[in-house]
């Protein structure tokens, strides 16, 4: 991805945020060359990747197959002085995109449309060999459990929220005609380098070609700590 789009992509993400009255910490308006000036009082949002995230899974189509997304707070499995045992994000999803099938080992999570259009999800139990299974998935919905054949659509309304367990498949895409959708997730501690397992192979963070500065760092940006 060009610097360019992913700047492009934070301000408008900014702009609906704004739009919805979703207030942000103070660190994810930091500039570049303020992050340059912070020392070890903010290592926790260095080690656990707190901030802003947009992601083309690495295939260079951000248009059909991305993902922009905020981590608000998180936890640390490899790091025993971090405590908390949750994590919070906020995601922007077009009309258009699709966040591609895949599960967690380890991470339970609950994904809410916070507003916007719908949001379409399709749900797999996953087989020992991490396949997709066709046996009916059991549903979580605000607190109503269901089941549903295998890969077959749930729209979520704003407002509404799923249950996602560790070995659950799952896509999600804007259901046509309703426009983006803000996204909450409440979650066990998160770690996406080593928690996710796409049913078909894929990168996680984009390739950047430098066609101009930065406009906010991504969280796998950030500088050393400035002793």
């Amino acid at each position: 991805m060009k610097r360019s789009e992913i700047n492009a992509i934070i301000k408008d993400f900014e702009s609906k945020l704004n739009e919805f009255k979703f207030a942000l910490p103070p660190f994810l308006s930091f500039t570049p060359e303020e992050w340059a000036s912070k020392g070890h009082e903010y290592d926790e949002i260095r080690d656990n990747a707190l901030g802003w995230d947009v992601t083309d899974y690495g295939e260079g189509h951000f248009d059909t197959l991305g993902l922009s997304l905020i981590t608000i707070r998180n936890g640390n499995v490899h790091n025993a002085k971090y405590t908390k045992t949750y994590a919070e994000k906020i995601m922007m999803l077009r009309e258009g995109q699709v966040s591609p099938n895949h599960f967690h080992w380890n991470k339970m999570e609950d994904i809410i449309n916070r507003g916007g259009g719908n949001l379409v999800f399709r749900l797999w139990n996953a087989t020992k060999d991490e396949g997709l299974a066709d046996t009916d998935v059991e549903i979580c919905q605000d607190g109503r459990r269901y089941t549903v054949p295998a890969g077959s659509e749930i729209v979520l309304k704003p407002g509404e929220s799923l249950s996602l367990y560790p070995y659950y498949y799952h896509e999600f895409y804007i259901q046509p005609g309703t426009g983006y959708a803000i996204i909450g997730e409440v979650s066990m501690c998160n770690d996406d380098n080593t928690d996710n397992r796409f049913y078909q192979p894929l990168g996680r963070f984009p390739t950047i070609e430098e066609d101009e500065p930065p406009y906010r760092l991504l969280c796998n940006e950030y500088p050393a700590a400035k002793d």
